[in-house]
């Protein structure tokens, strides 16, 4: 583990970036001094006279000390001078601090903290999310650090097929740096053999879930999918789509037909027909085919309903679906 900084600052407008790098800090402090050694700032209680205020504090705990501060786009750069510069230059050893912003139109991080946080010998990072002319650029600098080469028209493609969410790109990168393994140079057409669109892509573990029985696990990506904001009507569509899909390997497979036969019948990667014979083979035809009906009973149900209507509906669907 490289050597911990006495202090981070992590902001930027690509809140979710935000998020995961403090998630991985607060682990990696946990595992360092324990759940005891950490002490975290949120909502009304992260202000800049607490923040000061702790630092300032003595402490029993043994080993280093982690402070986890968010919401600091809120600072004013006054208070930040007033409060957390002196805490700063007065820090204890074996003490880290950690500040996260989430910046935004109308609330963006100090750079009074940033000044702060390099003169403690710190460490800032500021998460942005790109412009859509910068993606593809990006792009081929993440395949560099996974060990494949994504040419130019691959990554445009890339972005075309996945979308602008960065989150999205990287792990659409990381499948294609699997599937077609070290040194691999990824052009459009693997792309888009490869590379589903994002929101088929997801609804694979909805579909998993629904083919295994496992109506809990359909229910929670069902949730995700929809707090994404995917529409009802849009989802039923892709189910019914990949729903289709496996029930006709699984009529072939039925009628006797060699896997290697289905396969070069399915379109799509190599990955993508093995797996989708794999659910085939852990189905029942008539199981999907009540499947099929059951969401054609969802999309009529769902035709000009609320939103909340049309989540409770779907919801007792994939539980009738996984029954």
């Amino acid at each position: 583990m490289s050597e911990l900084k006495p202090a981070y600052l992590i902001h930027g407008d690509d809140h979710g970036r935000v998020g995961e790098r403090r998630a991985s800090l607060r682990a990696l402090a946990e595992r360092e001094s324990g759940s005891g050694g950490v002490e975290g700032f949120e909502g009304d209680a992260a202000t800049p006279e607490n923040v000061a205020a702790a630092l300032a504090s003595m402490t029993f705990a043994i080993g280093r000390r982690f402070l986890i501060v968010d919401g600091v786009e809120r600072w004013k750069g006054a208070d930040v001078e007033a409060h957390i510069v002196p805490a700063l230059q007065a820090l204890a050893p074996e003490t880290t601090v950690a500040f996260f912003g989430r910046d935004e139109s109308r609330a963006k991080t100090s750079p009074v903290l940033a000044a702060a946080v390099e003169q403690a010998g710190g460490s800032v990072a500021t998460e942005r999310t790109l412009k859509a002319k910068e993606l593809p650029r990006w792009l081929r600098s993440e395949a560099g650090k996974l060990g494949v080469e994504l040419d130019r028209e691959g990554a445009r493609a890339l972005v075309g097929q996945v979308g602008e969410r960065q989150r999205r790109l990287v792990r659409e990168l990381e499948k294609l740096a699997i599937e077609l393994g070290p040194g691999a140079r990824i052009g459009v057409d693997e792309v888009q053999a490869a590379a589903a669109h994002s929101s088929e892509r997801q609804v694979w573990g909805l579909v998993d879930a629904l083919v295994a029985g496992d109506g809990a696990a359909a229910t929670r990506a069902y949730v995700e999918l929809q707090a994404q904001g995917e529409s009802v009507t849009r989802l039923v569509g892709l189910l019914a789509r990949r729903v289709r899909d496996v029930l006709a390997i699984a009529l072939a497979l039925e009628a006797g037909q060699a896997s290697a036969e289905v396969k070069r019948s399915v379109k799509g990667s190599p990955w993508a027909a093995d797996r989708r014979i794999a659910e085939a083979r852990r189905s029942d035809p008539d199981r999907l085919r009540r499947a099929l009906e059951t969401l054609a009973d969802l999309e009529l149900a769902t035709h000009g309903g609320t939103e909340l209507a049309d989540r409770t509906e779907a919801v007792r669907a994939i539980a009738r679906i996984a029954a």
